[in-house]
Parts: C-alpha cells; sequence; structure tokens
C-alpha cells in the first residue's frame, strides 16, 4: 500500500501543533529520514476561540477551519488530524467541505479507551462541559461514562495551563493538576488529558488510574494511516 501524507490542521495552539508532530515523528519506525511519513502543518494560531463562539460570545471559527482543511487538501494531504479537542465541534462541518478523511482524535481516544476495558473517565479540562459534549458523544456510544471537574477545579485546570505550562513553570501546573486529579480519580477508573497542555505536566506516575492522552493516540493512529498499517 502507497504511503499517504499526514495533514495536521493546528495552532490551536502553537504548543500542542508542535507537540503532536514531535510525538508522529518519535513514534515512527524510522532507520533514516527517508522512512519517514510525509507531513503537511496548517498552523493558524489566528483561528478564532472555538470556545468563546460556543459559548454565544466569540467570531465563528467554522469558516478558518474549513479554509485550512481545504488548503491541507490541496497541498496533498491524504487525511486530516486536529490536535484542538474544542475543534471538533466543528468536526462535521470541516468534514463537509473537503474530500478526504477528517480523522476524529476524540474517536479514536475513545477506541483506546474502551479496548483498555474502562468503564468510567475523568476529563481534566478547562471549559468541561464544552470538552466534555464532545467526549461524551463518542463514549456514550461505547457505553462508557464520563466525569468532568467543578467549576472551581476547571478554574485551577485554567490557571495551570496559562500561568503554569504556557508561562514556563511546569511545577506549579502539575500541582494544580495533581490536587484535580486526586479528587476525580475518586469516582473514575481512567483520566483523559482532555486540555492538550495537561499531558505536558501530568504524568502517568502522578495518578493511581490510567492516564489517557489523546495526543498520544492520534499520533500513533496517524502513523499507522501513513505507513498504511491502517486503512482509512
Amino acid at each position: 500500500m502507497a504511503e499517504r501524507t499526514i495533514g495536521i490542521l493546528g495552532g490551536m495552539g502553537p504548543l500542542a501543533t508542535a507537540d503532536l508532530f514531535r510525538r508522529i515523528v518519535e513514534k515512527t519506525p524510522a532507520k533514516r529520514d527517508q522512512d519517514h511519513p510525509r507531513i503537511i502543518i496548517y498552523n493558524d494560531p489566528k483561528i478564532p476561540d472555538r470556545t468563546a463562539f460556543i459559548l454565544g460570545n466569540g467570531e465563528d471559527p467554522r469558516p478558518a477551519l474549513v479554509e485550512g482543511a481545504r488548503k491541507l487538501e490541496s497541498w496533498g494531504a491524504d487525511f486530516i488530524i486536529m490536535p484542538c479537542n474544542t475543534a471538533h465541534f466543528f468536526a462535521e462541518t470541516v468534514q463537509k467541505a473537503i474530500t478526504i478523511p477528517l480523522v476524529s482524535m476524540i474517536e479514536a481516544t475513545a477506541d483506546a479507551i474502551e479496548q483498555l476495558g474502562l468503564r468510567r473517565v475523568g476529563l481534566l479540562a478547562t471549559d468541561g462541559t464544552i470538552k466534555g459534549l464532545v467526549y461524551h458523544r463518542a463514549l456514550l456510544n461505547r457505553g462508557i461514562g464520563i466525569a468532568v471537574p467543578g467549576k472551581n477545579d476547571q478554574g485551577k485546570v485554567m490557571r495551570a495551563i496559562y500561568h503554569g505550562v504556557k508561562a514556563g513553570d511546569i511545577e506549579a501546573a502539575r500541582k494544580l493538576l495533581m490536587d484535580v486529579a486526586k479528587r476525580l480519580e475518586r469516582r473514575v477508573d481512567g483520566m483523559i488529558a482532555g486540555c492538550t497542555e495537561v499531558s505536558v505536566a501530568l504524568r502517568q506516575d502522578d495518578l493511581s488510574v490510567p492516564l489517557i492522552d489523546p495526543l498520544d493516540v492520534i499520533a500513533e493512529k496517524a502513523v499507522r494511516l501513513a505507513l498504511g498499517l491502517e486503512e482509512l
């Protein structure tokens, strides 16, 4: 089977986009540069805030998402992945605008959770109601429950990301995330790193339940699809 070219619709945020690229490269079983698949990255940090629009106080991101997907297709991508959880709220709109597959990070993560045999998972995220919705849709079809942090704990996750990870203070972020995770893990048998920055600060050793990292899941799937080890 011919090798496929990966398209990354990124910029939401740039750190997650770069991290996804790195993980794809690291997961590729390559002995030389030429063994790696082609990756086309469309990194547009100007895409309007997805959560703000969903909550009714922001610009519509759909035109920018569709534009980016169409550019990736025209540049030769065989399939597209998005490292932003909340962008998957608009996945159907994006898919209708292109002819190549948009491979869902949410669905891939739900598949991984199902394969682990987990029955109820926690979602470490800000604006958990939005991310909870996109994950709930995927998990419900598999009979898997989901628990989200309360409003105060969502605020702690936000501080961990914006005043910790994005500010370069990983240890401060880790402490905040562990505080939230310890309360949440009492009610679940697995945890999703529902914001891509969470996995930068939190590690499996910090938890007593499995930590599922969507970026890691979609990177692994992208490699398999690109190398023809899995059908689109």
